[in-house]
């Protein structure tokens, strides 16, 4: 059975660009790898590794999962576990790491940047989302993982687990609605997913997507065990998607009824 070591995660991720100082967020399966001496702990100490004492490791720590049980007032930022993985519930239970106090798209983060990283979930301009408006605000841990241009890693997984698609789809959803008149905008919000409420959304195929960013070499690879590791920068992640998407939306969004909702707004405006 192939064995990884902490070493071999620093090693690897230096194969793929993190640098001291850098910002790294990640998502994994840990099992993908194979077996991991030192368990999740061992894969966060690596990449720490990487970006040294000047850099931040974070991931989600994601505790909503859709359940009408879980409401905002039941999450404890302390104790509510993350459901994504066993790497993500152990950066969450980290002594070092703080996380930020979201319900719905937590991140946890350890290293230079985790007070900046973690302190105003929620605050700053609203962005759209299906969940509550505030997941991607402008001060949340999504965007400013943006500003830092930080490496968005996956460790034996797609990118079909990437989080930050979600930014994107607001962003999206956010630039044509500014395009119509100011009192229309909240009319033409409604008729999309609001508040749990159903309606069609921004949904597109970022496995189709991750597919286009290897063939355009905006993506690093790597392995990791067994595992295939994969990083591409924030920046570059958001910048093209939004290329993608404003140029041929039928061709990404998977919503027939998101694509008649951007006919109807592009008419209107």
């Amino acid at each position: 059975m192939t064995e990884v070591t902490q070493k071999d995660v620093c090693n690897a991720f230096k194969n793929i660009g993190a640098v001291p100082g850098d910002v790294v967020i990640f998502h994994s399966s840990l099992k993908s790898m194979g077996h991991v001496a030192g368990g999740a702990e061992a894969v966060i100490n690596g990449i720490l590794d990487a970006v040294g004492s000047t850099g931040t490791v974070a991931a989600a720590t994601l505790w909503w999962d859709g359940g009408k049980e879980k409401t905002p007032d039941h999450f404890d930022i302390k104790n509510s576990p993350a459901y994504n993985g066993a790497t993500a519930e152990a950066m969450r239970k980290d002594v070092r790491a703080l996380r930020s106090n979201h319900y719905s798209h937590s991140v946890s983060a350890i290293g230079a940047k985790a007070v900046d990283l973690t302190c105003e979930h929620g605050t700053g301009k609203a962005y759209p989302d299906p969940w509550n408006e505030t997941a991607f605000s402008e001060k949340s841990p999504w965007t400013k993982l943006i500003e830092y241009n930080a490496l968005y890693c996956f460790i034996g997984c797609t990118m079909n687990v990437c989080t930050l698609k979600h930014r994107i789809e607001g962003e999206f959803v956010q630039d044509m609605l500014e395009r119509l008149p100011e009192d229309t905008r909240m009319f033409y919000r409604q008729k999309l997913r609001y508040k749990r409420n159903p309606g069609c959304w921004a949904v597109f195929d970022i496995e189709k997507m991750q597919q286009k960013f290897a063939e355009e070499h905006l993506l690093a690879q790597s392995t990791l065990g067994n595992a295939k590791l994969i990083g591409i920068r924030s920046q570059t992640l958001l910048t093209r998607a939004k290329e993608l998407l404003v140029s041929d939306p039928a061709n990404w969004f998977v919503d027939k009824a998101f694509l008649a909702w951007i006919d109807e707004v592009s008419t209107t405006a």
